[in-house]
């Protein structure tokens, strides 16, 4: 209040200085400010109230603020340091902004050449973009100076360094900066020691910097969906009573089947799985369930994987397809492989001994017995099975194809916007969902099937469900591209990736945001959920796979050791080895049942500086491939690893 009294007491100074005594009266009148001394306002008091719009006529005094807040940065002890540089970035943005709003285009490029390189190397992309940018008109309906404008920096940082900052701002009157850090950043108070550089490092990153704690509160449901239960499809022989048969006195007695231990024992709840009605999710057929027995068959004959047992790997390698080969993608039961191009086409082949089969015509199909058992095998013509097909459709390149868990649709997206379900019986497009604007880059299907998701340079993401054109849910909030997309396990969330260098989960009956993640160092490529459902792996152009836990949206560990961008991630069926491909040609597998272990083990600070675990002791082998870099990684049901590359020798 004394404050603004004296703001007050500085313009009632200059309007009598400037003998405006009608405006000087009615400002005394609406303020109540009637008994004033002469003088009350000194000279330093107006000259501070005026500083703030005397910046537009004297461009220097940004650089020199912000020369001077550097100085005080770099002068402050160790303890405060680290937290206080956080905010050098933004200001420098807004300082820019300002100079080419107000029509200071030189001294904007002097600022920029001069204070831009000193930022960090993952902000430089932005302040290349944003240096284009020269002249006031340049700026109305940019992306980059619109997202900045409309968007406050996040900057994570202790009670004790702001006082800091806000006395030093005070006492130095420095309102160039004052008034960025009011309007543009927020600051995400918490109680106690201010964080190290290992610890600031670990969140920062992002386009509008770090993720707020109130974001991440609201609670998750992790765990998995109770298993469906499948044991009346399992055939066991009718029980006959031998006593009761007069004819057979001495007759053996035939033993009572055993029950298969496969299905004896009940699945148990997860306590942090959601409400079953949560969403509704189809309805197991017949097939369905058989397919899951089949499942449960293969699992129990699956290899336990660990630091003595590692898998065995088998890497598909696609020859003379030197940049052509844009996606790859094998289905849940590893029967199919799909490659996507950038001449629009698919190509789908059979892993198996068994042939791709079409459908009959539609005079063979009248023949058939609806009311059969195996309908579906007799509808398919076993004369016109081939070991692959082609199918076509799109107008652009092909970014990504998805099977669905039943592994009789498809679906694909493209650069022509648009995203086709194709029939696996008929090898036909039956769907085409429009909706997006731009590039679709990636699809996929829920575990459950039925709906499905994809994501956009239009920088969102949509749930689909395969029975509708439009889309059921629209998830708004990145501010770039949105790269990569994947349901949760249970399918009731959904988490993204974007070159806003960010990670997002997504509630899917609500269409809420519920975890923000930062810590990426450039845009994310990939994503994995852990077979339990509480852990999230992210793999990223800056080399780096990030491993989160959903409960409280922290960072719990970073796996470096590629040397380019991670565009392939896969966990092992069993939940405890983690498996990353990278553009460097390289094969890399994670002891992730370690990790696990050794994070239960400790209490994880939930307030603003949990310790981030080097990747290091986890690492239990690398394979190189022949110049071959990962387009995808697969685990079959029996935990053989498959992985999928374009070979990219030089031609001899």
């Amino acid at each position: 209040m004394a404050q603004s009294k004296t703001d007050l007491l500085a313009v009632l100074a200059v309007l009598k200085k400037y003998n405006l005594k009608g405006t000087e009266d009615l400002l005394k009148k609406e303020a109540s400010l009637s008994d004033i001394p002469e003088n009350a306002a000194g000279e330093a008091d107006v000259n501070s109230v005026l500083a703030a719009y005397k910046s537009e006529g004297d461009p220097d005094i940004y650089e020199n603020s912000y020369m001077d807040l550097r100085r005080f940065v770099e002068e402050s002890l160790d303890i405060y340091r680290h937290e206080l540089g956080l905010i050098l970035y933004p200001v420098v943005v807004h300082m820019y902004i300002e100079l080419v709003y107000n029509g200071h285009e030189e001294q904007a490029k002097k600022f920029i050449s001069k204070f831009g390189p000193e930022q960090e190397y993952y902000y430089q992309d932005e302040l290349a973009k944003l240096a284009m940018i020269t002249k006031k008109d340049q700026m109305s309906g940019n992306d980059l100076t619109d997202t900045f404008k409309s968007n406050s920096f996040t900057i994570r940082i202790s009670r004790d360094t702001l006082s800091l900052l806000k006395r030093h701002l005070h006492e130095k009157k420095a309102s160039v900066i004052l008034n960025i850090v009011n309007e543009h950043l927020y600051f995400d108070l918490y109680e106690g020691v201010a964080r190290n550089k290992a610890q600031c490092d670990a969140t920062t990153g992002a386009m509008v910097g770090e993720a707020r704690r109130t974001e991440n509160k609201v609670k998750v449901y992790y765990g998995l969906l109770k298993e469906p239960d499948v044991q009346t499809l399992v055939q066991a022989p009718p029980e006959e009573d031998d006593d009761m048969d007069p004819d057979a006195p001495d007759k053996p007695k035939k033993k009572k089947p055993k029950k298969d231990p496969l299905f004896s024992k009940k699945s148990k709840t997860d306590p942090n799985a959601p409400p079953l009605d949560r969403i509704p999710l189809p309805k197991l057929k017949d097939v369905d369930k058989m397919e899951k027995i089949k499942a449960l068959r293969e699992s129990s004959k699956r290899v336990n994987l660990g630091p003595d047992c590692l898998p065995s790997v088998c890497m598909y390698t696609l020859l003379n397809a030197n940049y052509t080969v844009t996606c790859a993608d094998i289905c849940e039961d590893s029967s199919l492989i799909a490659i996507g191009f950038s001449d629009s086409s698919i190509k789908v082949w059979s892993l198996s001994p068994v042939k791709l089969r079409e459908m009959k015509g539609a005079d063979l199909l009248k023949e058939i017995d609806r009311d059969a058992d195996d309908v579906l095998i007799r509808m398919l013509d076993d004369r016109k099975a081939e070991t692959s097909r082609v199918l076509h459709g799109h107008s652009g390149p092909v970014y990504r194809t998805a099977f669905a868990p039943d592994r009789t649709m498809m679906l694909s997206c493209s650069e022509d916007c648009t995203i086709r379900l194709w029939s696996l019986h008929t090898w036909t497009c039956v769907v085409v969902y429009k909706g997006h604007q731009f590039p679709v880059w990636d699809v996929r299907f829920s575990p459950h099937g039925h709906y499905f998701l994809s994501c956009s340079h239009d920088k969102s993401a949509r749930l689909w469900s395969t029975d509708s054109h439009q889309p059921l849910r629209i998830f708004a909030g990145h501010l770039s591209d949105v790269d990569v997309c994947i349901f949760h396990p249970n399918s009731n969330y959904v988490a993204t990736g974007s070159s806003d260098r960010t990670v997002r989960l997504w509630d899917v009956p609500t269409g809420n945001h519920l975890r923000l993640m930062t810590g990426h160092k450039a845009p994310i490529h990939s994503l994995a959920f852990s077979i339990c459902g509480r852990y999230l792996a992210t793999g990223s152009a800056d080399c780096r796979v990030l491993i989160w836990d959903l409960a409280h949206g922290h960072l719990l560990a970073a796996l470096t050791g590629h040397s380019a961008s991670v565009h392939a991630l896969c966990f092992s069926r069993d939940g405890t080895v983690l498996a990353t491909g990278g553009l460097d040609c390289c094969l890399k597998l994670w002891d992730f049942s370690k990790l696990c272990e050794d994070i239960s083990g400790e209490n994880v600070n939930v307030s603003h500086n949990p310790d981030v675990r080097d990747g290091e002791p986890y690492l239990m082998r690398s394979f190189p491939t022949k110049q071959t870099p990962f387009l995808t990684l697969h685990f079959t049901r029996r935990n053989l690893l498959l992985g999928v590359g374009m070979f990219e020798g030089s031609a001899t």
